[in-house]
């Protein structure tokens, strides 16, 4: 009947709508994948990531549109690291973006070929990421913020603003041994030039943390020198509250611990950073070799001061300091 001969034509005509673009998804180019490798967790780290993406951004790739991102976590086991890093080589990932040294160093290990961008707070050429900062050779390159080596000026700054300072307890991870390691060996040597005595703490986890502050409570130092670590980035707030609860001035060498409720810090802009090493892996996928991107040293830094804090604390911030911060969080 017509009607029939009708309905079945559309019918057919609305199974071939469908079936047309078929041919044509399988031409498209496969999404790029970008490797994203951390030893902690993503918790704490959402402004880091969005500035890497916004890295990505400013080279013209967006998440889930034209390029795709494998996130791997170690959950501060650095044990886990060597196991993430294999995955995304097999996952045949085009770039892999490492947000530690420890990470950069696993990711190094487990290809000669995948390029990798790294964002350090090391000294990238003494740890043996790239043996030449302006050219660098092999598949690495990448952003450091040489926070190791801003320790001795950090010390200056916290005794300018806690002034008479002598007892200064300091927290470190030891489960991030080279950073741990050059913290300390840093901070001895400018304690020792100050006449200023320290007693260090080691914390791993959330819970270390509360027992170190517990042991704060009680000894009452003058002062907590946290060390520059992605841990403590992430458990800012557990910090800043811990910091408060117990009326202890802390200093740290990122902004995100003074703006969580820290008494000041002194460091690299780290989210810009991030953002650098996002640009990086973008200009990657359009065809660049980490050769030809220089691993770069981050020279501004910056002095934050939360002036709400110093009041609670009883404090007063001199206006030497006021007048060279960066920023004064009222």
């Amino acid at each position: 009947m017509p009607g029939m001969r009708r309905r079945e034509f559309v019918t057919l005509l609305g199974g071939a709508a469908c079936a047309w673009p078929l041919p044509t998804r399988a031409q498209q180019p496969a999404m790029p994948v970008v490797g994203f490798l951390n030893f902690t967790s993503p918790d704490g780290f959402e402004d880091r990531l969005r500035a890497f993406r916004q890295g990505l951004r400013d080279t013209g790739y967006v998440e889930g549109v034209n390029v795709a991102i494998e996130y791997r976590w170690a959950g501060n086991r650095f044990d886990q690291l060597p196991a993430l890093a294999a995955e995304l080589v097999r996952r045949q990932v085009a770039v892999i973006a490492a947000a530690s040294t420890t990470s950069a160093l696993a990711a190094k290990a487990a290809t000669a070929t995948i390029p990798i961008v790294f964002v350090s707070g090391a000294d990238p050429v003494r740890v043996g990421l790239v043996s030449n900062l302006a050219r660098p050779d092999g598949n690495l390159t990448g952003i450091s913020f040489v926070a190791s080596e801003l320790t001795a000026k950090r010390l200056e700054l916290l005794r300018e603003l806690v002034r008479g300072a002598k007892r200064i307890a300091v927290l470190v991870n030891p489960a991030n041994a080279e950073l741990a390691g050059t913290t300390l060996k840093d901070i001895e040597h400018a304690a020792h030039a100050m006449e200023v005595q320290t007693q260090i703490f080691n914390a791993t986890t959330g819970r270390e943390i509360d027992a170190v502050f517990a042991n704060l409570g009680r000894d009452r130092p003058d002062a907590l020198f946290v060390g520059g670590d992605p841990l403590f980035a992430s458990r800012r707030v557990q910090l800043a509250n811990l910091s408060a609860r117990h009326a202890i001035a802390m200093t740290s060498g990122t902004r995100e611990v003074a703006e969580a409720g820290g008494l000041m810090s002194y460091g690299t802009n780290i989210p810009e950073a991030y953002r650098q090493t996002g640009a990086y892996a973008g200009r990657i996928l359009k065809g660049a070799k980490p050769g030809d991107l220089p691993a770069v040293q981050a020279s501004k830094f910056e002095l934050v001061v939360n002036a709400q804090t110093a009041r609670m604390l009883g404090l007063e911030v001199p206006a030497t300091l006021l007048a060279r911060a960066d920023e004064v969080i009222e």
